[in-house]
C-alpha cells in the first residue's frame, strides 16, 4: 500500500485549515472514521490511524456535553496520534477542540461538503491514489470496450499493431510503459505515465502524437484491463489447446487476468486476430463459449454415431 501526504488531500478537496501543524503527515490507511463511540467515552477499539470525520451528529453531541466532560473526551481523543480531523458542513467546532489540537499538534481541517458526500469522494480518492501499482512494458488498447494489454519482446511489433488497430477505430491508452493499479480484487486499471500519454513510438518513424494525427477519439486516459495478449515468434510458440478450452491466465499484482498467446509470422493479420480475441472475450463474459459449444456438439455427434 502506497502513501500520500495530507497536503495532496487538502489541495484536492480545497480544505480550510483551522489548526496548522509544522509537518503534515503521510496517510497510509484508506478507511475513514467518525468517532461517535469515542466521543461517548469508549476508546477500546479506536481506529486512530484513520482520518477522523466530524459531522453534524458529532459536533451536536459535543456541544450537548458539559464543558468539563467535553474537554475530557476531546483531550483523550486528541492524545492519540491522529493524522487529522476534518469538520464538514462548515460547522464551528468547540473552542476546546481547537485549543487541544494546538496543544497536541493535530491538524484540524474544514469543508462545506456534506458528511456522507465527503466520505464517498475522499474514499474513492484514497483508493485510487493508494492502490498497489506496477509498470509493465507493453501496449494498452481499448478494443470494442475491452481493455487489451499487448505484451511481447521488444521489436516484435506491438506498436505497429497498435497503429493498425487505431486506424480501425480503436483507442490507444498507453504505449511502451503501462502503469497498472489494482483498485480491487481482480480489478486492474491501466494508464500511461503523464509524460508519454497519447504518444506512440514506431521504429523508423519515431514518436507519433496519436491524438493530433488521428484525433481525440483515438485515445483514452485509462481503462480496466480485461485480458492480456502475448505476441510470440512463431518458432517459439508452444502449441497446446487448439480449441481454446483451457483458460490461460496471467497474474499481475494480485489479480488473475485471462491471457491469450498469439504466434506471429509474416502475412498474419494481427490487428484482425486481436479484434476477434476481444469480441470473443465479450461473448464469454456474456456466457457464450464457442469452444465449449463446439465440443458439446462434436461429442453429441460422436455419440449418435455410436448409437447408430
Amino acid at each position: 500500500m502506497r502513501k500520500i501526504n495530507l497536503s495532496r488531500i487538502i489541495d484536492k478537496f480545497d480544505l480550510e485549515t483551522l489548526v496548522k501543524v509544522d509537518n503534515l503527515p503521510d496517510i497510509d490507511v484508506i478507511d475513514l472514521n467518525r468517532p461517535g463511540l469515542e466521543l461517548a467515552g469508549f476508546f477500546a477499539h479506536f481506529a486512530f490511524e484513520r482520518i477522523q470525520i466530524l459531522g453534524m451528529t458529532e459536533i451536536s453531541f459535543l456541544n450537548s456535553l458539559p464543558p468539563d466532560l467535553r474537554r475530557e473526551r476531546l483531550e483523550t481523543l486528541l492524545s492519540y496520534n491522529l493524522p487529522c480531523i476534518i469538520i464538514t458542513r462548515n460547522l464551528n467546532p468547540p473552542e476546546e477542540l481547537l485549543n487541544l489540537a494546538e496543544k497536541y499538534g493535530r491538524c484540524i481541517l474544514r469543508t462545506p461538503e456534506a458528511t456522507t458526500r465527503l466520505i464517498s469522494k475522499l474514499t474513492d480518492f484514497l483508493e485510487s491514489e493508494m492502490a498497489p501499482m506496477t509498470t509493465v512494458h507493453g501496449v494498452l488498447m481499448d478494443i470494442y470496450g475491452v481493455g487489451v494489454l499487448l505484451l511481447g519482446e521488444s521489436g516484435i511489433g506491438k506498436s505497429e499493431t497498435a497503429i493498425e488497430l487505431i486506424k480501425r477505430g480503436h483507442r490507444l491508452v498507453a504505449d511502451d510503459a503501462v502503469e497498472i493499479k489494482q483498485v480491487a480484487k481482480n480489478v486492474l486499471i491501466g494508464t500511461a505515465p503523464e509524460i508519454i500519454r497519447y504518444y506512440l513510438e514506431v521504429r523508423g518513424l519515431g514518436i507519433i502524437d496519436v491524438k493530433t494525427v488521428f484525433g481525440a477519439g483515438a485515445v483514452k486516459d485509462d481503462i480496466r484491463i480485461d485480458m492480456v495478449i502475448e505476441l510470440v515468434e512463431w518458432e517459439k510458440y508452444k502449441e497446446g489447446d487448439r480449441l481454446g478450452l483451457q483458460d490461460e491466465r496471467m497474474t499481475i499484482l494480485e489479480s488473475s487476468i485471462p491471457k491469450k498467446t498469439i504466434p506471429i509470422r509474416p502475412g498474419r493479420n494481427l490487428a484482425a486476430i486481436i479484434e476477434v480475441a476481444a469480441m470473443d472475450h465479450r461473448l464469454k463474459a456474456m456466457g457464450h463459449n464457442a469452444a465449449l459449444i463446439f465440443t458439446q456438439k462434436l461429442s453429441s455427434k460422436i455419440q449418435e454415431g455410436k448409437n447408430d
